[in-house]
C-alpha cells in the first residue's frame, strides 16, 4: 500500500515539474525557451560597458537607434558620440534578457558619457579677410550695431540682415537704415492707405494740398549757422556675408572680441599715389606717421631729401577697423581757406622748372557743408552753401611742360667703390669731398653718355686725367673722370648711352675706375639720386 502511494506521488511530481515547465516557456517572456541551435542569448555592449541582455541582434542594434533619437531629442544643434556596439553571444538553456526599456536606458546613459564635441548652429561674419563665428542672429546684430554706434550717438541707425537672392547659397548681407526715414515711410504708407480706402478723387486731393501750401507763408532763407543737421547717411564701407552654418563650441567666438575686433583701430598698410605738391614730410604728417616709419615701409627710400615723383606709389600705414563705417555729415563752421592754386603753361620750360609768380594769402568764410567720412578719415568734402567774408587770394605758379631728360648710369656693372660727399682721402692730393661716386671696374669698360647733349670738354685736366665733360638740354652738366680713352670730341653732339670712352687709372687715381659726376647750375649734386 505504502509503496503503491510513493509510486503515485512521484508521478504526480513529476507531472507538475513538467507543467511548470511548459507555463514557463509559453507565458514568461523574461526566459528564452531552449533551442539548441547555436548562440542564442546575447550579451549587449556599448563602448566596451555591458547595458544588458537580448535574444535578437536587430533588437539591441534597435535599441541603440532609439537611444540616439532619444539623445538628440534633447537639442537643436548637431550632436555627434562615439558608438561601438558588440554583441558576445552564448548558447543556454534559460537566460533572462533585458527588457527593451531597460536596453534603451542603460544605452542612453553610455552614450551620454560619450558624446563627442557638439556640433552647434551658428552664423559666420565675414568682412574682407575677418571671420567671426557666432551663436546667434541676435549676436551678429549685436556685433555689427557696435560699429554703428561708435559714430551714431543719437541712435538713429540701425543694421538690417537681409537674404541675398543672388546668391545660390543661403548668405545674408548687411545694410544700416535710418529710424527717422523708416517713420516717415511708415506715416507716408499709412497716409496712401487712408486715400486709397476713402476712394477720394486725385484732383480733390491734390487741389487740398494746394490750399494748405498756398496758406503757408514762404519761409525765409535759414542762416548758415541754421543748417547744422549733424549725421545724414551712414552705411558699411566693406560688404559684410553672414552665413549659417554647424561648428563645433569651441570654435565660436566670443561676442565681446568680435565687438572689439570691428570697433578698434589698426595699424592696416595701404597703397598711396604721390600727387603733385607733395613732399614725404607732409605725407607722413597727412596719416600722422612719424617720418622715420615711412622710410622704414619704403626701403627706396634713403632720406626724409629723397626725391618722389607724381605717380610713385609709397606704403603708409593707416589706422583701421576690421569693419568700416562710412557716414555723411551735414556740417556748419567756419575757418581759413587758400584758393586754387593757378598754374601758366610755359612751353619752353622743363616740368622740373617752376617760378612763384603770385604768393597766396589765406581767406575766411563761413561754411555748410557734407562730409564723408571712411571711419574717422575725412574722404570728400561737398560745399552747399558759403558765406565769404575775407577772399582769398590765390598763389600763381609758373611752370614748365617739357618733359626733362633723363640719366642712366654710365656703366654696365662695376662696384661703388667710393660714395658722394665727405669721405677719407683714398691718396695724398684726393679731395675729402667727393664731388661724384665711383665705381671700380676694370680698365678699358666702355663708358656711355648718361644723357643726350653736347661734349664741352675732351681731353686731359688736371686730378680727373683723361675726362669728357657733356651740357645738356636741362642745363645740367655730367663728367666722367680717370678714363684711359676718350672716343669723342668738344662741340659733338651724343645721344643717351652712346659710348663715349674707356675706363682707365688716369689722373689721381688709385685704380682702375670711373668717376661721376652730375652738376647743376656748376654745383656738384648725389649723382645716385638722378639717375633712372
Amino acid at each position: 500500500m505504502r509503496t503503491s502511494f510513493v509510486k503515485r506521488l512521484k508521478i504526480t511530481y513529476i507531472r507538475v515539474a513538467l507543467v511548470t515547465i511548459v507555463l514557463a516557456a509559453f507565458f514568461l517572456p523574461s526566459y528564452v525557451k531552449f533551442e539548441s541551435t547555436g548562440d542564442n542569448i546575447f550579451d549587449v555592449y556599448v563602448n566596451d560597458e555591458f547595458v544588458g541582455q537580448t535574444g535578437k541582434k536587430e533588437h539591441a542594434e534597435d535599441c541603440v537607434i532609439n537611444a540616439r533619437k532619444n539623445l538628440a531629442k534633447k537639442t537643436d544643434d548637431l550632436l555627434f558620440m562615439e558608438i561601438d556596439l558588440r554583441l558576445e553571444g552564448k548558447e543556454v538553456l534559460y537566460g533572462e534578457v533585458s527588457t527593451e526599456e531597460e536596453l534603451i536606458k542603460n544605452m542612453e546613459n553610455v552614450l551620454a558619457r560619450h558624446e563627442q564635441e557638439m556640433m552647434k548652429r551658428a552664423y559666420t561674419v565675414k568682412i574682407k579677410d575677418y571671420t567671426a563665428n557666432l551663436g546667434s542672429i541676435a549676436e551678429v546684430e549685436q556685433m555689427l550695431q557696435a560699429a554703428i554706434d561708435k559714430y551714431d550717438t543719437t541712435g538713429q541707425y540701425r543694421v538690417q540682415l537681409k537674404q541675398d537672392l543672388e546668391r545660390e547659397f543661403n548668405v545674408m548681407t548687411a545694410d544700416v537704415y535710418s529710424l527717422t526715414e523708416a517713420r516717415v515711410e511708415a506715416i507716408e504708407e499709412r497716409q496712401d492707405a487712408i486715400v486709397s480706402a476713402a476712394n477720394l478723387p486725385e484732383a480733390g486731393i491734390f487741389a487740398a494740398f494746394s490750399e494748405i501750401v498756398d496758406a503757408v507763408e514762404v519761409e525765409e532763407e535759414k542762416d548758415l549757422s541754421e543748417y547744422n543737421r549733424g549725421l545724414i547717411q551712414m552705411n558699411f564701407g566693406d560688404m559684410v556675408e553672414v552665413v549659417e552654418c554647424y561648428m563645433p563650441v569651441s570654435n565660436l567666438s566670443s561676442l565681446e572680441v568680435a565687438i572689439e575686433d570691428v570697433t578698434k583701430e589698426q595699424e592696416t598698410n595701404k597703397i598711396y599715389e604721390v600727387v603733385s605738391g607733395d613732399t614725404l614730410g607732409e605725407i607722413a604728417e597727412i596719416h600722422n606717421m612719424p617720418i622715420e616709419a615711412l622710410l622704414e615701409m619704403n626701403p627706396v627710400l634713403e632720406d626724409q631729401n629723397s626725391m618722389i615723383r607724381i605717380g610713385d606709389e609709397l606704403i603708409i600705414s593707416v589706422p583701421e577697423p576690421e569693419l568700416s563705417v562710412l557716414r555723411q555729415e551735414e556740417l556748419y563752421y567756419e575757418e581759413d581757406y587758400n584758393a586754387d592754386v593757378i598754374y601758366v603753361d610755359n612751353d619752353e620750360w622743363y616740368t622740373t622748372d617752376k617760378v612763384t609768380l603770385q604768393q597766396p594769402s589765406a581767406g575766411h568764410r563761413r561754411v555748410v557743408a557734407i562730409v564723408s567720412y571712411r571711419n574717422n578719415e575725412v574722404v570728400n568734402t561737398e560745399i552747399l552753401k558759403e558765406d565769404v567774408q575775407m577772399e582769398a587770394v590765390p598763389k600763381i605758379v609758373e611752370r614748365g611742360t617739357k618733359i626733362p631728360p633723363t640719366y642712366i648710369k654710365p656703366i654696365s656693372g662695376g662696384r661703388l667703390s667710393s660714395n658722394f660727399g665727405g669721405r677719407k682721402a683714398p691718396k695724398r692730393g684726393a679731395s675729402t669731398n667727393h664731388k661724384g661716386v665711383d665705381w671700380a671696374v676694370p680698365t678699358g669698360t666702355a663708358i656711355m653718355a648718361s644723357c643726350g647733349g653736347t661734349v664741352t670738354k675732351a681731353g686731359w685736366a688736371s686730378g680727373y686725367g683723361y675726362v669728357v665733360y657733356i651740357k645738356h638740354p636741362d642745363g645740367r652738366e655730367t663728367r666722367y673722370g680717370h678714363c684711359s680713352k676718350v672716343l669723342v670730341s668738344a662741340g659733338q653732339h651724343v645721344s643717351q648711352g652712346q659710348k663715349i670712352a674707356l675706363s682707365g687709372n688716369t689722373g689721381n687715381s688709385t685704380g682702375p675706375h670711373l668717376h661721376f659726376e652730375i652738376r647743376i647750375n656748376g654745383v656738384a649734386v648725389n649723382p645716385l639720386n638722378y639717375l633712372s
